[in-house]
């Protein structure tokens, strides 16, 4: 994956980093998802993370934006990660993490950068219109 993180120039891409998130994220949800101490409630939410990952119609498809597609799938992990612990103990979601830096400190990156990066989809000024619409009726 990560020889399709850089430019031809051979730059490295601003979402590298992040983009290297996804298979700890993608192996967190599959182990939250087997966890006994998560009820059934949540692990319908787990397991609907893990199916947005692997299936090939989302919002950045895979197969037509390269590695660049995996951001979306990044930030809806990110949003059931973040569900998840303000349901459970950390410790619990934690033991479950694969990657090189603390869990935490992982999704902080991951939010600040999807934040700036949903704000720029055509997608959420969409969504921001609808919103306004249904709040006037």
């Amino acid at each position: 994956m990560t020889e399709f993180l850089t430019s031809k120039s051979g730059k490295k891409s601003k979402l590298a980093p992040y983009l290297l998130f996804a298979p700890d994220l993608f192996h967190l949800l599959i182990k939250a998802l087997l966890d006994n101490r998560i009820d059934a409630k949540n692990k319908t939410l787990i397991g609907s993370g893990i199916l947005y990952f692997i299936s090939p119609v989302d919002v950045l498809p895979e197969g037509l934006v390269g590695p660049g597609g995996y951001i979306d799938d990044i930030i809806v992990a990110t949003f059931i990660v973040n569900m998840l612990l303000n349901k459970f103990s950390a410790e619990i979601i934690e033991e479950h993490w694969a990657g090189d830096v603390k869990l935490l400190t992982a999704l902080k990156k991951i939010a600040e950068t999807s934040n700036s990066f949903v704000g720029k989809l055509p997608s959420k000024s969409l969504l921001g219109r609808f919103i306004k619409k249904t709040k006037k009726a």
